[in-house]
């Protein structure tokens, strides 16, 4: 036999030992990636209680008495219902720039308060995110939104975490 007989290596087919370890590598890996992007984690999530105060500036009186009919709301977003709700309303004056340059009151319109409470999930780092809306003081384009109730452009006045 000649010496390039003998350096031939172990085949299957027409696969060499080299080129199956590298399928099996290969679909090991894939198989894991799979399992870790399947979301089948058994860590347990952990939620926090949050409560924060949306404030609605500007609308018609009736639409206050028409809010209350209808608390508590289940908030939803993108057509789901989410793990909070609106749980009450309080009106408060809204006021406006008078031709004098004094701040008046609007007898057509009032200022709304709903406070809502739900359920954020805390990781590493808390993100007061309810549905896809993060949660935060100052926030100018909350839209609050339950199966009967929705405001755009509203602000976030007042967040507490805990019960």
């Amino acid at each position: 036999r000649s010496s390039m007989e003998q350096k031939k290596t172990f085949r299957i087919g027409k696969l060499n030992i080299v080129d199956m370890i590298a399928i099996i590598l290969l679909l090991a890996v894939a198989a894991y990636a799979v399992f870790r992007l399947s979301g089948k984690d058994d860590t347990p999530v952990v939620t926090i209680p949050i409560t924060y105060v949306v404030r609605v500036e500007g609308v018609p009186e009736a639409t206050y008495d028409a809010c209350q009919e209808h608390l508590p709301s289940t908030l939803m977003a993108k057509g789901a219902l989410l793990n909070g709700q609106i749980e009450s309303v309080e009106k408060a004056p809204f006021l406006v720039l008078s031709p004098d340059g004094e701040w008046v009151e609007d007898p057509e319109h009032v200022t709304l308060y709903f406070t809502c409470k739900a359920n954020v999930v805390r990781g590493s780092v808390l993100t007061n995110k309810v549905g896809e809306q993060e949660i935060r003081i100052g926030k100018p384009d909350y839209i609050l939104k339950s199966e009967y109730i929705e405001f755009q452009n509203t602000i976030v006045v007042d967040v507490e975490w805990g019960e």
